[in-house]
């Protein structure tokens, strides 16, 4: 299972925004998507990512000062680009999924932009593909088997 490719498991329909997209804009796109995370890209090279946590994190305090149509403006004005994490951690589509799981575990990350040699992305692997691997070659658990388990451990 370590030996499996990032490029069998990623995946390849990427969600990615543009670093001058608006914050509300990517924010309705990860709602639309049901994504966690978008790649941002600036000339079609892969420059940050953005998370649900950075969008929460702009959200402003319950103790600001600023009134509720100042707050909204000043958020409809943002963009990706100030939020952002930059130089994200990215993986080959040649690296063996082992090498994936242990770059997120190292980095404390749950999804790795897939990159070309050019540096542009071409796919995505989170926890999620690596689960869905586990779950393929444990067969028994697709079938809805679930006696082997010991749930009282």
């Amino acid at each position: 299972m370590k030996k499996e490719l990032v490029k069998n498991w990623m995946s390849r329909d990427v969600i990615a925004v543009d670093i001058d997209t608006k914050l509300s804009a990517a924010h309705q796109l990860m709602i639309d998507y049901q994504i966690r995370r978008l790649p941002v890209v600036h000339d079609d090279q892969l420059v940050g990512v953005l998370t649900l946590g950075d969008v929460r994190e702009a959200e402003p305090s319950e103790a600001t000062s600023l009134s509720v149509w100042e707050v909204n403006y000043l958020l409809s004005e943002l963009k990706v680009g100030k939020l952002m994490s930059q130089n994200p951690i990215t993986i080959s589509p040649f690296a063996t999924i082992g090498e994936a799981a242990w770059m997120m575990l190292e980095y404390k990350i749950s999804g790795l932009p897939v990159v070309n040699k050019k540096g542009k992305i071409i796919g995505i692997i989170t926890e999620s593909d690596i689960f869905r691997l586990v779950v393929k070659e444990w067969g028994q658990f697709e079938k809805g088997d679930f006696s082997g388990l010991n749930l009282d451990a």
